[in-house]
């Protein structure tokens, strides 16, 4: 059996094994509902003809209470359907097949229905709240103004506490990104402790699903497990020793986040299922599992577009995060969408890509593992070091402790095997590391876990590393001489840059007035605070476009930098150049990065361009400029480019902006008979007060086509970077001549 009919039947086991589970509760819901009937109607005629009428009223009232506490089940059948239904079908196979539904019991029950085993379900709570509006005009603050709110109510009402910024799926760190991470991590949990080698994912139409081959969880905590916030296993160390997810939220949240979430357990031939809407229990069931189906765990979601808006999962970034998980986990298959990811060599690999091959390192790559401790480490021509770090398989892109401690213990092992005192910047420049360590309580510094706060570890891994590396030496002469030729020239290179600051920068800032040539300044910079966080420069080019963006900006937050036409090629010149050229000098002035990234002005940098040839060059030539010279700023996602509007479609009673052919062709069709085309070639020929609507922040309610569109510049492989400015920026080769000719296009007016 193939890899795609493989990863379809496991997510169609789960998917019908759900629906037997709905068969069942059915089943015992119409049987309690029969019994209740029956228990009522002898009470009525077992009684006297003058305790009748008051048995008969009393087992009434019973009965209505009954009734009114049932009737709400009837809804949340409908709500799902609907919520299925406006989510889009998805299915597991190529073929189209119905989704799957678990829906309540009609009635319920008395008393805890059976199941086919024989064993008590639990029985099925629906929460409603009064719809009675309360006058408010004396009310009174006492102890019962004060509001508990139960786990998942919590997480709805703040949950940038637990998963940080909640977003659209634009950028990586969104709060989608957070609720999928939150549904593999426990499967990689699985894998860890030696149950499970392989995780089905799919992904379409914005609904999620997972399949693991664990142990499942324990079915009678299933509910537990998914829905009340600081339960689970991993808090007892003998169970789950290093998982990812140690703050008992995790699932919760992706529950708690998600319009429509379902679990599913199966463990030894019984299932376990339960059902939520927004937080919200819907169904639950214990059933068995049909003959053959292997132990694991099903979960399927669908984030709550209330919380998100119209959010969209970027697959390049979901890849990212999946090539994460296989490299940390080698051995492991996971397939998304019926592509495999699966790494035999774990950290290896991860730097061998990021390298873009073995050959792009000085030396031979130098693996370490030990129990708690693993990397793997080379040096690369560049001068900056990439550390790729992780805690008990979490990525935690900006550090921490462990980084630090790490960092520290390489040069203490250097300076131990040398006999030297270099310093660490000079040992570190050009380093490239993939580290994971294992920590039974890490802390990190927010819900995220993006950087770890453990001071403790800092004294074990500086000393476990240094002795790593001065053994590695020991063992490796050849290496040991690459590694100091290396660090004399990093040396170099720093005592350089050094005099280009000390004496250059120095010169450069005599003859930059105070009011920047070319900078139209805005009221608030970064370091004005929350006045200031959301500042941004845009850099454009020529007269017209320049007078357009500063009537058009908000002066408080928006600074612009107009360039006189196509900066110079700065490829292959030393830093020294940079402070000879009179635009880029007083660009790196307005940006205020002449000494340190650190004292950069805005939070964002925005390249504003035509959308045509000459524009995509202006482009590359800036990028060029920043990467060189200021490649933290792009790694640190400060850098963006500017999406503006390609046409206007428009008719009498309506104007619509769109940002592609296919949105024009669509809108066209909306507006019908009659409909304008404008075609946009140069950011000069859209005047002031339509310019404003491009970049501003997009309102609340407001269409897809309003608002400021961003693209964030990302590199996916950092140490490809040189090559490829190489490449493009670099002298003219054959290779680039082929390249051109290859992918000639002209664009024809028509």
């Amino acid at each position: 059996m193939g890899v795609e009919k493989k990863v379809k039947k496991s997510l169609l086991e789960a998917a019908s094994q759900i629906e037997l589970a709905a068969a069942e509760q059915k089943k015992a819901a119409a049987k309690s509902a029969k019994s209740v009937k029956t228990t009522k109607t002898a009470a009525v005629s077992g009684s006297s003809a003058g305790a009748g009428k008051s048995a008969a009223k009393a087992s009434s009232q019973k009965a209505g209470v009954t009734e009114k506490a049932a009737s709400p089940a009837a809804k949340p059948a409908v709500k799902t359907a609907a919520a299925s239904k406006s989510a889009g079908k998805v299915t597991a196979s190529k073929k189209a097949s119905p989704q799957p539904e678990l829906k309540p019991a009609q009635k319920q029950p008395s008393v805890p229905a059976e199941s086919a085993a024989g064993k008590p379900l639990e029985k099925i709570e629906i929460t409603r709240t009064s719809s009675k509006v309360k006058d408010t005009s004396s009310a009174v603050y006492d102890e019962n103004s004060i509001q508990h709110l139960e786990g998942l109510e919590h997480i709805r009402l703040r949950p940038g506490m637990y998963i940080g910024s909640l977003g659209d799926g634009t950028n990586e760190n969104d709060g989608i990104y957070i609720l999928l991470k939150e549904g593999i991590d426990n499967a990689i949990d699985e894998f860890s402790q030696g149950f499970g080698d392989r995780i089905d994912i799919e992904i379409k139409d914005g609904r999620v699903k997972i399949r693991d081959f664990g142990r499942g969880i324990p079915l009678g905590k299933l509910e537990d497990c998914v829905s009340n916030v600081n339960t689970g296993a991993k808090y007892n160390n003998s169970v789950f020793k290093q998982a990812i997810g140690m703050n008992g939220v995790g699932i919760k949240a992706t529950n708690a986040l998600s319009s429509y979430f379902r679990a599913a357990s199966i463990r030894d031939g019984k299932m376990a299922v339960a059902e939520y809407e927004r937080g919200k229990k819907i169904s639950s069931a214990i059933t068995k599992a049909k003959p053959g189906v292997k132990n694991g765990t099903y979960l399927e979601f669908v984030p709550d577009s209330k919380m998100f808006g119209k959010y969209e999962f970027n697959m390049d970034m979901v890849e990212k995060r999946l090539w994460n998980y296989a490299y940390l986990n080698p051995g492991l298959k996971i397939y998304c969408n019926e592509k495999e990811y699966l790494s035999e060599n774990g950290l290896e690999d991860l730097l061998v890509h990021e390298m873009g091959g073995k050959n792009n390192s000085i030396y031979k790559l130098f693996s370490y593992k030990g129990d708690n401790l693993e990397f793997v480490m080379t040096h690369t021509a560049s001068l900056d070091k990439f550390v790729y770090s992780f805690v008990n398989g979490q990525s935690t892109e900006d550090g921490g402790t462990h980084v630090t401690a790490f960092l520290d213990g390489v040069t203490k092992g250097i300076n131990d095997f040398f006999k030297k005192e270099y310093e660490q910047n000079d040992v570190t420049s050009g380093l490239l590391v993939a580290l994971k360590i294992g920590l039974d309580n890490p802390m990190f510094t927010s819900q995220t876990k993006n950087k770890l706060g453990n001071v403790e570890v800092r004294a074990p891994i500086i000393k476990e590393t240094q002795a790593a590396v001065d053994d590695w030496l020991r063992h490796n002469p050849d290496i040991a001489g690459s590694f100091e030729d290396k660090i004399i020239c990093n040396m170099k290179a720093r005592a350089e840059i050094n005099n280009v600051t000390e004496k250059q920068v120095r010169e450069a800032a005599k003859s930059v007035s105070l009011k920047i040539p070319k900078l139209k300044d805005c009221r608030y910079h970064l370091q004005d605070g929350p006045k200031g966080a959301e500042s941004m420069i845009f850099i454009t080019e020529g007269d017209s476009a320049t007078g357009t963006m500063v009537n058009a900006r908000d002066v408080s937050y928006q600074a612009i930098f107009s360039l006189r036409g196509k900066p110079e090629n700065m490829f292959g010149k030393r830093k020294t150049a940079l402070f000879e050229n009179e635009e880029l000098k007083n660009l790196t002035f307005s940006l205020g990065v002449q000494k340190d990234v650190a004292d950069l002005r805005y939070d964002k940098i925005v390249i504003a361009t035509d959308a045509d040839n000459d524009g995509y060059h202006i482009r590359n030539l800036v990028m060029t400029y920043l990467l060189l010279y200021f490649e933290e700023l792009v790694l640190s996602g400060h850098v963006y480019i500017l999406e503006t509007p390609l046409f206007r479609v428009r008719n009498k009673s309506k104007t619509v902006y769109c940002y592609s052919e296919e949105s024009r062709d669509k809108e066209i069709k909306n507006l019908g008979a009659g409909a304008e085309v404008t075609r946009f070639k140069g950011l000069g020929e859209i005047n002031a007060s339509e310019f404003g609507q491009f970049i501003k922040p997009r309102k609340e309610g407001e269409g897809e086509d309003k608002g400021i569109h961003l693209t964030q510049v990302s590199i996916q492989t950092l140490q490809n970077v040189p090559h490829v400015l190489e490449f493009y920026m670099g002298k003219n080769t054959p290779e680039r001549r082929d390249f051109i000719v290859h992918h000639l296009a002209a664009e024809i007016d028509a």
